[in-house]
């Protein structure tokens, strides 16, 4: 067997038999930082970047543009690289407004999502001058709404609402359906009340509509039916309320390429055919053309990273697996645990020679479920390998937790065939820090 698909131009194997990323030997790298490591392409995020501002200027409306959704990486210094390309950020909690702001994103540039922001969320953002609150709910609603009046202050809003699609990813990650904790659904009426509400509110100003279907979507389909249910129900509104919506937020979803069975996705062709629909269904519906905006995240910066590990132990059990453990696992990617998400991987100090080891992944967690993937094929490791995981960018340091006082791995940035670090290795003082 060869050794696997290295799925992305940006990785390559060196005369010396090492991975290669972004042209830096990965392995040089972890004998510099250590291990577990996460390495993310700067110039990479800021390619992907450009493909989405370039097709939403060609293909969508005036006014249109992206938003780097921030659940799926967040840190300081990747706030100023999606804000110098020219997007917006939206936040789902106030620790994430908190480093977005302090990494100096413009507040006004900020979208602030969730299901249920407390009193204390709500006036955090007020206070900050946050420009658009994405309310989910009444209950946030009406708080909102008395919050921004004792604040003196009018507050824009979009209102989430759920279309009801079902988009056929993992049930986890699906948020589009009617049976959801987010939004308030336009089969159940539940929309329709909120607008009203909304319209009726003294300190809060409806500037449009938000949905999001669900994630690791390679197609554009179920965003073009998401974008002509909400086209269609905001013709409803104008006639019902005589409120007509400037803006559309479609949420986020494009998948990437995790295997070699994922598909490639052609961004700039998703967002031509969502543009072409919108502007039927805007036909259809005697609707002037709201700006569209988008949240990508996962496809912003999961291929723009990769995690490396040591090898520990090699265990071979005869008539049932082999078991290769590792010096992370589910504490800095949890998302096997999750979502049996599956990886491609390859041993970056090894990365010619063929992958004819099948292997289960197993993390340092005194956890069972503790995996990073089952079945992989890998070639023969032994302790001190280097085990390099690709697509790594997303859901995985942002989902990192301190289980079993495990240290959270550090992130360092190559840009240029320069590295440095993003965010720095936890240490035994920081897992105390809070501790009485």
């Amino acid at each position: 067997m060869a050794h696997p698909n290295l799925l992305y131009p940006n990785l390559a194997i060196g005369e010396n038999g090492h991975l290669l990323f972004d042209g830096r030997d990965t392995v040089e790298l972890a004998e510099t930082y250590g291990t577990p490591l996460i390495l993310l392409s700067e110039d990479r995020v800021r390619e992907h970047c450009r493909a989405y501002a370039e097709a939403i200027a060609a293909f969508l409306p005036a006014g249109s543009g992206a938003l780097y959704a921030s659940k799926a990486l967040s840190f300081r210094q990747i706030y100023p690289i999606v804000a110098s390309e020219g997007l917006g950020a939206d936040v789902v909690s106030p620790g994430e407004l908190a480093t977005a702001l302090s990494a100096g994103f413009p507040a006004e540039r900020i979208f602030f999502h969730g299901n249920n922001k407390t009193d204390a969320d709500l006036r955090f953002a007020l206070e900050r001058g946050v420009g658009t609150i994405v309310v989910d709910n009444l209950e946030e609603l009406a708080r909102l709404d008395e919050l921004a009046g004792e604040a003196g202050r009018r507050q824009g809003i979009l209102l989430r609402i759920t279309p009801g699609i079902d988009p056929h990813t993992h049930a986890k990650i699906s948020t589009g359906r009617v049976d959801s904790k987010f939004g308030s659904a336009i089969e159940t009426g539940a929309a329709d009340a909120i607008v009203a509400a909304a319209l009726a509110a003294e300190h809060v100003s409806l500037l449009g509509f938000h949905c999001h279907i669900g994630s690791q979507i390679f197609d554009a389909a179920p965003f073009i039916d998401a974008a002509e249910i909400m086209l269609a129900f905001m013709a409803r509104v104008r006639r019902e309320h005589g409120f007509t919506a400037r803006t559309l937020n479609l949420g986020g979803g494009f998948g990437v390429r995790y295997t070699e069975g994922d598909p490639e996705v052609d961004v700039a062709v998703n967002i031509r055919e969502l543009g072409e629909a919108v502007t039927r269904a805007c036909e259809r519906e005697g609707l002037e053309r709201p700006s569209i905006l988008l949240e990508p995240g996962r496809s912003l910066v999961a291929d723009a990273a990769i995690t490396l590990y040591t090898v520990g132990s090699v265990k071979e059990i005869p008539g049932f697996r082999n078991y290769v453990s590792i010096d992370g696992g589910m504490t800095d990617n949890p998302r096997y645990t999750l979502y049996q998400a599956k990886y491609t991987m390859l041993l970056a100090n090894r990365a010619a020679e063929p992958a004819e080891f099948p292997a289960t992944i197993g993390g340092r967690c005194c956890e069972s479920g503790d995996l990073l993937g089952e079945g992989v094929a890998i070639a023969r490791p032994v302790r001190g390998d280097l085990l390099a995981v690709l697509t790594t960018g997303a859901y995985t340091y942002s989902m990192a937790s301190n289980y079993n006082r495990v240290c959270r791995p550090p992130i360092v940035i190559l840009r240029g065939g320069e590295d440095r670090l993003g965010v720095r290795r936890e240490t035994f003082d920081d897992l105390m820090a809070c501790d009485m």
